[in-house]
C-alpha cells in the first residue's frame, strides 16, 4: 500500500506583531472532530472567498484569552457538514455579563456579535457551539452610541460607518467581496477579560468599549452549519479591541496570536507584550491596511532556493499578509515552482513523483518525515518558520495493489 501526498501550499501560523511590555490573553481550543477528508481544490475555494472578505477599509498589562479551534484544514461538525477551518475565542460582555463565542480574524476591525433583535441570522450552529445573543435591553451598562458619538463623527469613522436621518442611532454596514454581510448599530458596554498582573497572578478585570450588535446577516454569515455568534476584529483601526484597550491604557497596542499546530489544537491570544518565551520578531511593512510581513527567501533542507527577490516584495496586489482566517498558505509563481522542483529533486529516489488532478503529488511508502526534507520561510529581522514536512503536504488517499 502506498500514500499518495501532495503540496499543501500550507504553513503553521505565522508569529506576530511587534515589540511590547505587559499582556492580556485569550485561550485557543480545538473544537470540531478530526478525520473528516475534503478536496483540496475545496480549501482552495474556501481560501478565495476568505480573501474576498478581508475588510478594506502605553502603558498597561497583558489580557489573556483562550482560544478554541482545529489546525487541522479537514475538519467537519457535529450534524455531518464540512465547515471552515476556525479559531475563536469567548469575550464576555454586558451587566450581567455573556459569552459570546466569535471568530478571530486579523483581517477586520470592528468586534461585532448577533443582536437578539436579529433577523435572518442562524438560531444553532453545525460548529458545536450554543449561540447567543446580545440584548441591550437586559444589560445595565449598555448604551446605544449616538450619532454624535465620535466613532460617527471623527477620525475613527470607518467607510462601513451611517448614521440615517430616520434614526439617531450609529450604525453600520459591512460588506464583503463573497455577497455575505451584516448590518447594525454600535453599542458601548462593558468588556470583562483577565488581566496577567504578575508572574502568575490573574485579575478579573473590564473595560467599556464599543462594539456592532448585529440586526442582520447575509450569506455564509446567515448559513447554519458555519455560525458563530460573531468576529473579533484583531486589524489595526481604532475600533478594535487592542486599540481600544490601548486607549484606555489596560494594554499596549500590541498582541500575539499563536495558533497550535499538534496535539488538541487551540492556541493563546495575548494582548500586551510577552517577555518569556524568547521570541524573535519580524517587522510589519508600514502603511499597509492588512499585517504584512516581508519574507525574503526559501529554504528546502538548509539550501536557499534561487528566487528573484522582487517575488517577495509588497506592492498594490501581492505581499505576504498574516491572516488568521485564511486556511492554506500560498506562494506566487515564481517562488512556488523552484520550491516544487527543489523538493521533488530530493526525494525523487524514495518518492514517485505523479500528476493528480494537476496538483504535483507524490506516492510514498515510507513516513514521509524519512523522506520530505525540512523547509524554512526566512523574514526580515531574523525571524524563520521552520516546516516539516506534514507543514506543506497533505495526503489525499490511498493506493492498493
Amino acid at each position: 500500500m502506498l500514500l499518495l501526498w501532495r503540496f499543501l501550499i500550507l504553513a503553521a501560523s505565522l508569529l506576530t506583531m511587534s515589540v511590547v511590555s505587559c499582556a492580556t490573553f485569550l485561550p485557543l481550543h480545538r473544537a470540531f472532530p478530526l478525520n473528516h477528508t475534503l478536496e483540496l481544490d475545496q480549501l482552495r475555494a474556501r481560501d478565495r472567498v476568505r480573501h474576498a472578505r478581508l475588510l478594506q477599509d502605553v502603558v498597561g498589562g497583558v489580557v489573556d484569552f483562550s482560544v478554541r479551534g482545529s489546525p487541522d484544514p479537514y475538519l467537519i461538525g457535529i450534524d455531518g457538514s464540512s465547515t471552515p477551518l476556525l479559531y475563536f475565542t469567548k469575550v464576555k460582555l454586558g451587566s450581567p455579563p455573556r459569552e459570546f463565542n466569535v471568530q478571530i480574524d486579523t483581517g477586520s476591525d470592528v468586534l461585532w456579535v448577533t443582536c437578539s433583535s436579529c433577523s435572518n441570522c442562524p438560531q444553532s450552529s453545525g460548529l458545536g457551539v450554543q449561540l447567543n445573543y446580545f440584548d441591550t435591553a437586559s444589560s445595565s451598562t449598555a448604551g446605544l452610541v449616538p450619532c454624535s458619538h465620535p466613532i460617527c463623527t471623527s477620525e475613527m469613522q470607518t467607510a462601513a460607518t451611517e448614521c440615517s436621518p430616520q434614526s439617531t442611532l450609529c450604525s453600520y454596514s459591512f460588506q464583503y467581496g463573497d455577497g455575505s454581510g451584516t448590518t447594525g448599530f454600535y453599542v458601548s458596554d462593558t468588556f470583562y477579560f483577565d488581566a496577567v498582573l504578575g508572574e502568575s497572578l490573574i485579575s478579573n478585570s473590564s473595560a467599556v468599549i464599543v462594539f456592532g450588535c448585529s440586526t442582520f446577516q447575509s450569506g455564509d454569515l446567515a448559513k447554519t452549519d458555519k455560525a458563530i455568534d460573531g468576529i473579533l476584529g484583531f486589524g489595526q483601526g481604532d475600533l478594535s479591541v487592542i486599540s481600544q484597550l490601548s486607549s484606555h491604557g489596560v494594554t499596549p497596542r500590541v498582541f500575539s496570536h499563536c495558533l497550535k499546530g499538534e496535539g488538541n489544537g487551540g492556541g493563546i491570544l495575548v494582548l500586551g507584550e510577552i517577555l518569556e518565551p524568547g521570541i524573535v520578531y519580524s517587522p510589519l511593512v508600514p502603511s499597509q491596511p492588512h499585517y504584512n510581513l516581508n519574507l525574503q527567501s526559501i529554504a528546502v533542507n538548509g539550501q536557499l532556493l534561487s528566487i528573484d527577490p522582487a517575488a517577495f516584495v509588497t506592492s498594490s496586489n501581492r505581499g505576504t499578509i498574516v491572516d488568521s482566517g485564511t486556511t492554506l498558505a500560498y506562494l506566487v509563481q515564481e517562488a512556488y515552482d523552484p520550491f516544487v522542483s527543489a523538493v521533488t529533486a530530493m526525494v525523487q529516489p524514495y518518492a514517485t513523483p505523479t500528476i493528480y488532478r494537476g496538483d504535483q503529488c507524490y506516492r510514498v511508502s515510507n513516513s514521509i518525515s524519512e523522506v520530505f526534507p525540512p523547509v524554512s520561510l526566512n523574514f526580515a529581522g531574523g525571524a524563520s518558520m521552520l516546516l516539516k514536512p506534514e507543514d506543506y503536504l497533505i495526503r489525499v488517499g490511498y493506493i492498493l495493489f
